[in-house]
Order: structure tokens, then sequence, then C-alpha cells
């Protein structure tokens, strides 16, 4: 396959399946996930439990995967759920939920930029003690995504790979050298962590002789659902690899389970590298990630440390990078479609030379830099007001918006599940198996509400020192109204424009026409 593809399109056969891959997992950040997440589930919510509920999430995620990879080997487009439900459950609901997750994408991108832009002050501060303020950081790293994101894909591709690689290199070995050193005090505690059961048990109060308040099980569901968010990000690269109907659900289903087993068995040893009391204590202490800190002291040296930490602000800035890579696509994807001539040639369109949607990319960083500015200055108005401007990017940056975000995609993923049993099922546009466009999808939309549920009954923990903001109270309605603004731009074109909504969610690699 060439390398070329007509012109204001992606650039065809460019990357193949292991950088399909890294860019995916990249999304899902490692790291990143692990070090914000675990302390939270262990702390607040199932304890010692949470790799327990880190598996039950693996065997959910998969089960959905299963009937989203089958839709993949027939569809190929770079708005994934946009075009998957276009065709599943038609135009309408496609443009909504293509709007969904598009804006998801946006706001994850800046979200990730709050928290890179806190541990790299931080980080930059206790290595060499100099003292430059979040904000310009995260302007900065938005700016050097635009930058990278402007070329070829493949050279986000590489700085992606060569990320992730450490990433998983330094996690790999603080998992093995707890698993070889037999666990902590408490060994490896393999009967309390790794059955599923543990991981829908509440964190009890004062566990273990710590004093700690009771926790709510549901919380570490959510948060290691959570701890995904990305993966699925695989199929948007289909129109730019090689060979899209095979290299997509492979990669997909290699990043589901490969995360899955890796969270798996990184939140059992650090609870057992830990200990049961300590892992409780500092989890649910003024420093959480000194969980994954302290015990990469112990038993890689102290020397890894410093690397540890720098690879945590390299980590969450590949994530944001990731994210904006699955925003501008999605973008791209739905400018392509636009009835205004001159907007359709600009968002939807890429560069003559590199092929990156250069247009909805520049887009996606002002969106951004503009709502990291607003949280900024206006963080007292709409947010609660924190201790220290300094916690500004992580308290209300990081947390708050990826709320909003992550119920956008458990939304769209559920309406994905059930668009798959309609193309298959209903439609009958093409011969499903009954397990992997059937029962798969159903059970795996059956996981994606369920962990919505936990969001939505668990949001004034999960929102921390926010939840009783203008911002989280509004939360709902974020959904709400985005929803409601693609359902009635959808119904507009079928009014107005019938012939650009009969191409909604269409225009697929290879074919323009409806499968």
């Amino acid at each position: 396959m060439s390398n070329k593809t007509s012109s204001g399109g992606l650039k065809t056969g460019a990357i193949g399946l292991y950088a399909v891959l890294f860019m995916a997992i990249a999304n899902a950040a490692p790291i990143t996930a692990m070090s914000f997440n675990v302390p939270i589930a262990i702390g607040y919510g199932n304890g010692i439990g949470a790799s327990a509920g880190y598996l039950f999430a693996t065997i959910v995620l998969t089960i959905f995967t299963i009937g989203f990879v089958a839709m993949a080997r027939y569809i190929t487009t770079a708005g994934t759920f946009y075009g998957f439900i276009s065709h599943g459950l038609g135009q309408v609901t496609g443009m909504a939920m293509g709007l969904l997750a598009t804006v998801a994408y946006v706001i994850f991108e800046g979200a990730i930029i709050g928290g890179f832009s806190y541990f790299a002050s931080d980080t930059i501060n206790s290595l060499f003690g100099i003292s430059i303020n979040w904000l310009i950081i995260a302007i900065l790293g938005m700016l050097l995504i635009w930058v990278l994101t402007y070329f070829d894909i493949r050279l986000t591709a590489v700085v992606l790979s060569v990320t992730l690689v450490c990433e998983v290199l330094i996690l790999g070995a603080l998992g093995l050298s707890v698993l070889f050193k037999g666990g902590g005090p408490d060994g490896l505690m393999f009967n309390e962590i790794v059955p599923i059961l543990p991981g829908f048990a509440n964190l009890e109060a004062g566990a273990f002789g710590t004093g700690v308040a009771q926790g709510t099980a549901a919380v570490g569901l959510f948060f290691a659902f959570w701890s995904w968010v990305g993966y699925e990000t695989t199929a948007v690269y289909g129109e730019e690899s090689r060979d899209p109907k095979t290299i997509i659900p492979k990669a997909t289903l290699i990043a589901v389970v490969g995360l899955g087993l890796f969270y798996t068995f990184l939140s059992w040893m650090v609870v057992a590298g830990t200990g049961a009391k300590a892992a409780v204590e500092v989890s649910a202490g003024a420093a959480p990630v000194d969980l994954w800190l302290n015990l990469v002291k112990s038993n890689l040296g102290s020397g890894t440390v410093p690397v540890y930490r720098l690879l945590l602000v390299v980590g969450s800035f590949a994530c944001a990078m990731a994210f904006h890579n699955a925003a501008s696509r999605y973008l791209y994807a739905l400018g392509r479609e636009l009835p205004s001539g001159k907007i359709r040639n600009s968002i939807g369109t890429t560069h003559p030379d590199h092929q990156s949607p250069v247009a909805a990319s520049t887009v996606v960083t002002a969106l951004n830099v503009l709502m990291v500015v607003s949280f900024a200055f206006f963080t007292n108005v709409y947010i609660e007001g924190v201790a220290t401007p300094a916690l500004i990017p992580y308290v209300n940056i990081y947390g708050v918006p990826s709320l909003v975000g992550t119920a956008m995609i458990l939304i769209v993923q559920t309406v994905c599940s059930f668009a798959v049993v309609s193309y298959f099922w209903i439609k009958k546009v093409h011969t499903g198996n009954v397990v992997t466009t059937l029962i798969a999808p159903l059970l795996g939309a059956a996981g994606m509400l369920y962990a919505l549920y936990l969001l939505v009954t668990n949001l004034t923990f999960a929102a921390g020192l926010a939840s009783g903001s203008l911002t989280v109270k509004l939360l709902p309605w974020y959904v709400i109204v985005t929803f409601l603004l693609g359902i009635g731009y959808a119904l507009w074109l079928k009014s107005k424009h019938p012939s650009v909504f009969a191409e909604v969610g269409r225009t697929v690699f290879k074919e323009s026409h409806e499968r």
C-alpha cells in the first residue's frame, strides 16, 4: 500500500502494528495510571483488594473489546466510535456520540496536561532547585505537542514508543523485584489479593490498625476502569495503518489484555511489597504517590527514584500527546463531513506534505490552552479553592475534567456495544458470530453501564476537594448538553442538507458508502 493517500486525507500505510499498539497504550499511560489511580483505590476504595478490581475490569473490558474489534474488521475510520455508531444505529446517534467522544478526548488532553505540569514543576524544583510556574510548563507542553503532531504521524509514534518502553521497563523491574523477593512484611498475599471477590469488598475503617476511614469498593472499581481510558484509540489510527483490518483488531486485543495483566500484577505487587498496613496508610495519606516512590527506593535503589519521577512527567506528557492525536482525528473526521466548504476544507483536510490533520490539531490546541488558562485564573469562582495555587493543576485541572471525560467515554462505549448488535443482527449488514457480535457486546454494555453507575453514585468522593463546586454539580449537564448539541446538529443537517446528512459517519477507508 502506498504511503500517500488522496489529497486532504491522512497518510495511509504509515504505521504498523507496534506503532499503533504503542500509541494506544501511551494513551492509557501505565505509569500515570498506576501512580495516580492505584493509591486512591487502595486508600479509599477496596483496600488491598485493588488488584482484584483491576482483574475484574480486565475481564469486562476484554469482553467489550471482542465486539468492538468485530466491527473494526469491517469499518475503518479515523472517527472510530462516530463511524461505528453511525453504521449501527444511524447518523443522528452517531453524530451525538461522535461529538461526545471528540469533546472527551479534548478534555482528557487538558486534564493530563494539568497533572503533567504539576509534577513537572515539582520534579524540577525537587531535582534542580529551580522554581517554574506550572502554567508556563503547561502552555509550553501544549505547544510542543502541537509541533510534534504537526509532522508525520511516524514522529509521534517514535516519541510515544520510546517513552512507553521506558515506563514498562521500570514498572516491570519494580514488580519483578517484589515477586522475586517474595513480597514484603506480609509475603505475597496471593489469596487476599488476586481472587476477584476482594475487589468488591469495602476497605474497613481502621483496617490493619491504621485508623483510616471506611472506603467504598465502588471507588476502587471505578478507578480501575478509569485506568484503561485511551486503549480503544487503536482504531483511530486505522486509516494510517498498513493493514487496518488485521492490525487494528490485533492491537486492540493486545492492548486491553496486556494492560489488564500488567495493571493487575503491578497493583498486586505494590501492596505485597509494601505490606497491607503501610500500603493503606500511605495511600490514604497526604502523599499517595509515595506508595510507588518508597517501593522504588527500597527495591531498585535511591538512584532510581529521580528516574521514576522523570518518567512520570514524561509519561504524562506522552499521554497528553496521545489524547491530542485522538481528539484531532475525531475532529478531522467530523470536519470532513460538514456542509460548509470553507470549514470542511480546513478542519476536514490534512497537511499537503505531512498528511497530518493540522487544522484540527490547531483547534484542539487552542481549546486546551483556553481550558487550562481558564482554570488557572477562574478556578476559585467555579471550583473549590485549594490550599495553595500550586495544587490547581493537579486537584482541579487533572481531577475534575477527567470525571467529565470518563463519563462521556463510558456512555459512548455503551452505545457502541449496542451499535455492534444492531449492525450484525438487526441491519444484518454482515453475518456475525453469536458470541463475538451479540453476547460479548451486550455483556460489555452491561459492564460499561456498571462503571458509569460507579461514577455517578460516587461523584462526591471522586471529585474530592471540588465536590461542592458549581463545576462538579453541573457535571451531568456537560454530558447532556453535548449530547443534545450533537442530536440537534444532526437533525438540522437532515432537514437542511440531506445529502451531507446521508454521508455522516460514512466516510471510511477505501469506501464512502454505507456498508
